[in-house]
């Protein structure tokens, strides 16, 4: 029995209902019953937009967001499905930090709610680098079902690799 590496961190019983729909051959479906339809954010321009607007309702006061884009480079494989960076200048006499937010092109079709949980994700991080309770707490704040998004993200990886196909856009 291969271990469920993108749930490892549940429990036994959460994994046995997991391993139960896989050996079904129904664990797609019930993605697909659960979360019809991909995102209709195509690009990076819309995808900044998109984050913006997040930004702007939930953390007016945080840091702008310089770049938002899909990234190719970013894998599930390094545990990641989005970056947050921040690059620090000098420019002038000042002390400039420039906000970057990558999101993994697997994710351009993904349902708006894996788009959303992510998003929400790397904008916690302007305001809270460690991932700690007060991390967390800001997370929910901004996407009350964010933990039941996380864990269907990770049932999504889970079938990406065991069907080895994308469940929504091409």
């Amino acid at each position: 029995m291969q271990p469920l590496k993108y749930l490892s961190a549940y429990s036994d019983q959460t994994q046995q209902q997991v391993r139960l729909l896989m050996d079904q051959g129904r664990l797609s479906e019930t993605l697909l019953k659960r979360y019809p339809a991909a995102h209709d954010v195509r690009n990076d321009k819309a995808l900044y937009q998109y984050v913006q607007d997040l930004r702007e309702e939930f953390l007016r006061n945080a840091a702008p967001i310089d770049k938002v884009m899909f990234d190719s480079k970013i894998h599930v494989i390094n545990h990641a499905l989005g970056l947050h960076t921040s690059i620090s200048r000098v420019q002038g006499g000042k002390l400039k930090a420039k906000h970057e937010i990558r999101i993994g092109t697997m994710f351009r079709d993904a349902p708006p709610e894996f788009l959303r949980m992510i998003a929400v994700h790397e904008l916690a991080h302007v305001k809270e680098k460690q991932h700690d309770k007060a991390f967390y707490k800001l997370c929910t704040y901004m996407e009350p079902n964010y933990h039941q998004y996380e864990f269907d993200v990770r049932l999504y990886l889970t079938a990406l690799d065991v069907e080895g196909k994308k469940l929504w856009g091409a």
